[in-house]
């Protein structure tokens, strides 16, 4: 168990830990984003549901996980680097009594990866400890870490999450409750923000006014009912929770034996929740505008199909994303599905380097052509995006090598052409393939017989619902909260330090 120093945020543990990718590569993807989960369940082992909630979130983040309990005004707190299963073990589970949990899932976006920067953070304020979890980036962070600062605040890690705990804990000191309090400190946050906050009294559970990360409300049984917060709805079906509905935009909720109580602290909350949620970040079996998202891909390759037909023999998905939108497009072009790639289901993170050699096999490691599938056939492979190109090029000579006579690429969605500033690890936009090329060059450089993104148009439209009510600035440029130039050279900074 990790020692409480309930005067400090977090546990001021600072070694940091080297995870590297296995085979020295990742996927042509942007990085997952974090997962929160809540529960207030008095006489029920809140500490194994929070756990089962978080492998259920696991996908969202593989850095470091942690659970938070209160035992009455007593905090409870394991947390450290790696996945919940190797963070957590029968012994620890049984060292966090209480009725409330707040756990957390996560992959570093604003703050390096190292321990100290783990989550739920603790910090003691005037009512009671708080344990906050976040699933986002907030984009004045300098602003708001110029204002602690000189206000005394001692920040000991590198996360903005810190700072909307000392802002909540600046506001409760100053003789706000903690509903007033959590608001007014929420107005001094801009960007994406979903969080799980835990108190003595009760949970909170709330969205940025633009709800671009998810965070859904479910319900534990019926005599009494308890709640549950998560990201997805998945973190809700693992422990047999029932999906209530989605925390608004803009929206708090305060769960305590009373219920559950609503309210809403922005006066201008315009949904946009983020487009690759449903593309690529969401787990398929999770619930988003109504619909499970392995309905929305398979739209988006039925799209794909209309818009961009070619002549092949077979079509499969990149395993696992890629694939309800192959199913999708074969089931509109009549071309027929199969597998052509095989997933190591067990490569993860790891502390072993990779030899230069491994390095040089690259794609292999984690995905492995069939040949007998593939040998003497057209193919179509359906992905659902490339940021770089550079693992997608990998994957193209991985399939020729097999005896594929022909490649044809189809992206289920737009050429990412900006950076996400909202809580998911993108490339600065002069590392992003599709801002300095054509798709005619990127084809080019992938070695493709051809290529074709789906629409920005057939992506929305695929949704049912109203386009106005997404974030789709990775597409487009249009970014629903102003980033400041600052951030957005710190970020260049960062990408250009890091290389």
């Amino acid at each position: 168990m990790i020692p409480y120093n309930p005067d400090i945020l977090d546990d001021g543990y600072t070694r940091a830990h080297d995870i590297t990718n296995v085979g020295g590569d990742c996927l042509d993807k942007p990085e997952e984003a974090c997962g929160v989960f809540g529960i207030y369940a008095p006489g029920q082992d809140v500490a194994r549901l929070a756990y089962f909630g978080l492998y259920a979130l696991q996908h969202r983040g593989q850095e470091s996980a942690g659970i938070a309990t209160f035992e009455g005004t007593h905090l409870h707190l394991h947390k450290d680097m790696g996945l919940v299963s190797q963070v957590f073990n029968e012994t620890i589970l049984d060292h966090l009594p209480g009725t409330i949990a707040v756990g957390h899932t996560r992959y570093s976006t604003t703050g390096s990866s190292r321990k100290a920067n783990a989550q739920p953070g603790v910090l003691r304020t005037r009512l009671g400890i708080i344990a906050l979890a976040h699933n986002g980036n907030l984009v004045n962070t300098v602003q708001l870490r110029d204002e602690l600062v000189k206000q005394k605040c001692n920040l000991v890690t590198t996360t903005d999450s810190e700072m909307i705990a000392f802002a909540i804990a600046q506001e409760i000191n100053a003789g706000a409750d903690w509903l007033s309090g959590c608001s007014q400190a929420f107005q001094r946050c801009s960007g994406a923000f979903s969080l799980v906050i835990g108190t003595p009294d009760g949970i909170i559970g709330t969205r940025d006014p633009n709800g671009i990360r998810p965070l859904v409300i479910g319900t534990l049984g019926t005599n009494p009912v308890r709640y549950v917060l998560a990201s997805e709805t998945c973190g809700l079906d693992i422990i047999g929770a029932e999906y209530l509905r989605d925390v608004e935009p803009g929206e708090l909720v305060w769960i305590t034996e009373v219920g559950l109580a609503s309210f809403h602290w922005s006066q201008k909350p315009q949904r946009k929740l983020c487009i690759f949620e449903m593309i690529y970040f969401a787990r398929p079996d999770s619930q988003m505008c109504n619909d499970s998202l392995y309905s929305y891909r398979l739209r988006l390759g039925r799209k794909l199909a209309e818009e961009s037909p070619t002549d092949a023999d077979i079509v499969f998905g990149v395993p696992d994303s890629g694939i309800p939108a192959a199913i999708g497009f074969s089931q509109t072009s009549g071309i027929s599905y199969g597998e052509g790639l095989i997933k190591n289901r067990y490569v993860g993170r790891t502390f072993i380097q990779p030899t230069q050699t491994m390095r040089e096999i690259g794609i292999r490691v984690k995905l492995n052509p069939l040949k007998d599938v593939l040998c003497g056939k057209r193919v179509v492979i359906i992905d659902d995006s490339i940021v770089r190109g550079t693992t997608s090029r990998k994957l193209v000579k991985t399939i020729r090598e097999a005896g594929a006579v022909s490649v044809h690429m189809r992206i289920s969605s737009p050429p990412v052409t900006h950076p996400c500033f909202y809580g998911i690890d993108t490339d600065t936009q002069d590392q992003l393939i599709a801002a300095t090329k054509s798709v005619e060059e990127i084809a080019q450089q992938l070695e493709v017989d051809s290529l074709a993104y789906l629409s920005w148009k057939g992506m929305l439209e695929a949704t049912g619902e109203d386009p106005q009510s997404f974030c789709s600035a990775c597409f487009t440029g249009d970014y629903p909260v102003p980033v400041p130039e600052l951030v957005k050279r710190s970020k260049l900074m960062l990408e250009k330090a890091t290389v």
